[in-house]
């Protein structure tokens, strides 16, 4: 069994910063593409950026030069570090891993930005 559990959220002012992590564990074998998505009150879920195994990274156009996904293959972690945060990035984050051919998500992380 894998798990996929994130960590890290909480409520931040409006441009503080926030660093998620998102650890997977049980079985694994290998971890290909790992990614963070977010779905805010009454939208839909969208993706806020992906990094494969070879570190190759892509964002959402709305966080691209604030946000930065980073990973430790070691430690089987995806890390989102979130900078200059605004309400509208006010939602659950959820990672998503790619793990032995298969995708696991966790049970998401609250992220709200608010004074």
């Amino acid at each position: 069994q894998v798990q996929l559990v994130e960590s890290g959220g909480g409520l931040v002012q409006p441009g503080g910063s926030l660093r998620l992590s998102c650890v997977a564990s049980g079985s694994i074998f290998s971890i290909n593409a790992m990614g963070w998505y977010r779905q805010a009150p009454g939208k839909e879920l969208e993706l806020v950026a992906t990094i494969t195994n070879l570190h190759r990274t892509n964002y959402a156009d709305s966080v691209k030069d604030r946000f930065t996904i980073s990973r430790d293959n070691a430690k089987n972690t995806v890390y989102l570090q979130m900078n200059s945060l605004t309400p509208e990035d006010t939602a659950v984050y959820y990672c998503k891993g790619q793990v032995n051919i298969h995708e696991y998500w966790g049970q998401g992380t609250q992220v709200t930005v608010s004074s």
